[in-house]
């Protein structure tokens, strides 16, 4: 009984071990960044992390800086793009999370003609790359008149097909119907049950694709490069991209903006990681 206690410890440990070394090689990219954006552009290429020097640990403190931050807020217009990727982050995922639950209970739980055939044609669309719906989509924005404003991002991503589907299995799953039998009998409406019945089951759902929604709007880059013609009204993502163009040779003010774009949503996730795990998990088992 011993040995088999000590050969699970030593197991373990050697499990803990190679995660440890995994999870350590996977945060070398952004030391690596985050070295990078407290240099100088006369050590970013002299020195792999950090520079060489006389101080603590051979490393040359004194040559660090944070000038490209000060200059990311105050020179350029980051501080502008920051605060329209957080506010087209947050609308989207809000508005894209209940337009798609919405959506998820009709089809799982209301009996109408056509509905197999909406999800189908649902289901099918998820498929199609992102790339070809441009074209057409610029052009529907650009008759509605919609071409660089902020409801041409964010209409576009209210419905989206995936978190559709997505919801239809979760509720499929998760919702009973005796509960909402018993809701109905009891004389609560469609709206009341939906708001005060169903969300609540599948907050775990909604807490997980929130997250997934603002990740992804928050990194989006072609749509708004495309329907946004002024600066102005870019997001971080772009805002960034454009400082190749202005600042091609000042590799380390590129790397400070990149730094502060991956930020908040690497913040977001290790704060909602738990509620994220949950809700993938949730509608796995049915009952």
């Amino acid at each position: 009984m011993n040995q088999k206690s000590s050969g699970s410890r030593l197991t373990r440990a050697g499990l803990y071990l190679l995660l440890t070394f995994f999870g350590g090689l996977t945060l070398v990219p952004f030391v690596w960044m985050f070295c990078a954006a407290i240099k100088d552009k006369a050590d970013f290429f002299t020195s792999r992390f950090l520079p060489g020097g006389d101080g603590w640990l051979g490393i040359a403190w004194d040559r660090l800086t944070h000038e490209q931050f000060i200059r990311l807020f105050t020179e350029l217009p980051v501080g502008r793009a920051l605060l329209n990727s957080v506010f087209f982050a947050s609308v989207i995922s809000l508005g894209a999370t209940l337009c798609a639950a919405a959506g998820g209970y009709a089809l799982s739980k209301f009996h109408f003609r056509g509905r197999e055939t909406i999800t189908t044609f649902i289901l099918a669309t998820v498929v199609l790359p992102g790339a070809l719906l441009l074209g057409p989509g610029f052009e529907t924005l650009f008759h509605l008149g919609l071409v660089d404003t902020f409801a041409g991002v964010i209409l576009p991503g209210l419905a989206p097909a995936f978190g559709i589907y997505l919801f239809r299995q979760a509720m499929i799953n998760s919702v009973p119907e005796d509960i909402l039998e018993s809701a109905r009998l009891d004389g609560c409406g469609e709206f009341r049950i939906f708001f005060q019945i169903v969300l609540p089951i599948v907050r775990p759902m909604i807490s997980a694709y929130l997250i997934i929604v603002f990740i992804a709007t928050w990194n989006s880059f072609i749509q708004p490069q495309i329907v946004l013609q002024s600066p102005e009204r870019h997001p971080l993502a772009v805002a960034i991209f454009s400082l190749r163009g202005l600042y091609g040779d000042d590799y380390s003010l590129i790397m400070a903006g990149t730094l502060v774009s991956i930020a908040p949503v690497m913040i977001l996730f290790l704060l909602l990681q738990k509620e994220f795990i949950s809700g993938l998990t949730s509608g796995a088992v049915k009952g």
